[in-house]
């Protein structure tokens, strides 16, 4: 009897009818592998598409939205001389910082906000829109709450470009008098905006990093812009200041997200982007939110609502507790 061969067509014309019985079942057999393997490979994205993961990595109540405002519009500052804690929004430009502090201010008043500018135009990408340290009180229907949010120039990829990390660190201590102009050359004492002796009211008590997560993945012209975050990480972890990033944008880098927002702790994407993040910059996972800023919306989401909520939650929390241990410059 001659040998069994894999490929096809099997030729039974010599064999006994067992032994060309034998023959097929081996051979369909052979075949059903080949084709299973083929179809496991299709089923595996191996061109960068969104993969939905079968349990979310983060465990997260989309019901909170009411329980979280309550407990933010009820909030006590440590220090009870302060009538609010300043917080900083620091980042790449086009990242969207004014947009978070918009998208908080919608989330509170329940419509559409626009205090801090935005630039919608094509060219946002490329330079800060934000020139001036502008400060923003977030505010619920009924007034001011006791937090604001300061909006810096956003940093650029150049080495001498835009804002400086020694500009962010000084503004954290409260050196820097709102409506100061930014530029490449760092504020010094010798300036009329310096502020020589500031008040814990000068002061931010959280540094937040914007990152927009469609360039989380910072390539060899990002390097720079990379080292000016680690720089101004080095400069004040060592006071204490707690930092968190925001990652913006999460709709545009995941199409699994884009369709369902709910998604975003099912998805693998905005996960390695996470994780990426923290590894590059050194914030923890714990400290770093995903969120969809309000851009062509005319009424708010309770779905985005939920997401600036819980980011803002930590980052008031985080800073109030630093906020009781006194001035942010030791």
């Amino acid at each position: 009897m001659s040998s069994c061969h894999t490929s096809f067509p099997i030729s039974f014309s010599d064999e006994p009818a067992e032994d060309q019985l034998c023959v097929l079942i081996l051979a369909t057999f052979i075949r059903g592998k080949k084709e299973m393997g083929s179809s496991k490979s299709k089923q595996t994205p191996t061109d960068g598409s969104p993969t939905k993961l079968d349990k979310p990595w983060r465990n997260f109540d989309w019901k909170q939205n009411n329980r979280l405002k309550e407990r933010l519009e009820n909030f006590h500052l440590s220090n009870p001389d302060l009538t609010h804690v300043k917080l900083l929004v620091a980042g790449q430009i086009g990242a969207g910082k004014s947009s978070f502090i918009n998208s908080v201010n919608s989330a509170f008043q329940g419509e559409i906000v626009c205090d801090a500018q935005v630039d919608a135009s094509q060219s946002a990408a490329s330079y800060s829109f934000t020139k001036k340290l502008e400060g923003h009180h977030i505010k619920n229907a009924h007034g001011d709450l006791p937090f604001e949010i300061c909006d810096v120039m956003g940093l650029e990829p150049e080495e001498l470009s835009g804002l400086q990390p020694d500009d962010v660190v000084k503004t954290i201590h409260g050196h820097v008098k709102k409506r100061y102009k930014f530029s490449e050359n760092p504020i010094t004492s010798e300036n009329e905006s310096y502020i020589e002796t500031p008040s814990l009211s000068d002061q931010a008590f959280c540094l937040v990093y914007v990152i927009d997560a469609n360039t989380v993945q910072f390539d060899s012209a990002d390097k720079t812009l990379l080292k000016k975050l680690k720089l101004i990480r080095k400069k004040i972890t060592d006071e204490g200041i707690p930092q968190v990033i925001v990652l913006t944008k999460v709709d545009e880098a995941c199409k699994l997200v884009k369709n369902d927002l709910k998604q975003i702790y099912h998805s693998k994407t905005i996960k390695e982007k996470m994780e990426f993040c923290s590894v590059e910059i050194g914030v923890p996972m714990t400290m770093i939110f995903p969120v969809k800023n309000y851009h062509d919306e005319v009424d708010t989401n309770d779905d985005v609502d939920i997401l600036i909520l819980k980011a803002f939650y930590q980052i008031v929390r985080s800073a109030n507790a630093r906020l009781s241990c006194g001035s942010s410059q030791k």
